[in-house]
């Protein structure tokens, strides 16, 4: 793994653990042209968990998850993402699967990331 990838994913890391009081167990970066896309698992907190035993909570933790993250990131990118990756970060596309515990993100920046 690369230094960037590293680091993109301590920052990423971080902020989900401040957000949720959990970060992700294992995330895995690419880039790909102007977009980093990361697969993240190990997120979903225990009292997440527990809400999420009936049809109704995977709802709500669902939409909590990925609504928090992206207004986050439409709020303020994390401190250090556009210099390290050395472009603005211009969208951010995120969803989870709570059963799975397996989440995606796609980060999209104005200029290709160079490696």
């Amino acid at each position: 793994m690369s230094q960037k990838i590293h680091e993109f994913n301590d920052i990423i890391r971080k902020l989900r653990k401040d957000l949720f009081g959990k970060g992700p167990e294992r995330i895995h970066t690419v880039f790909v042209e102007n977009m980093a896309v990361s697969t993240l698992t190990g997120n979903v907190t225990p009292t997440e968990k527990f809400i999420a035993k009936s049809l109704d909570g995977v709802k709500m933790v669902h939409a909590a998850r990925t609504s928090m993250i992206q207004d986050l990131y439409a709020e303020k990118t994390p401190d250090g993402m556009e210099e390290l990756m050395g472009s603005k970060l211009v969208h951010l596309f995120s969803d989870i699967k709570i059963e799975e515990d397996i989440a995606i993100s796609v980060f999209v920046f104005e200029d290709t990331i160079s490696q």
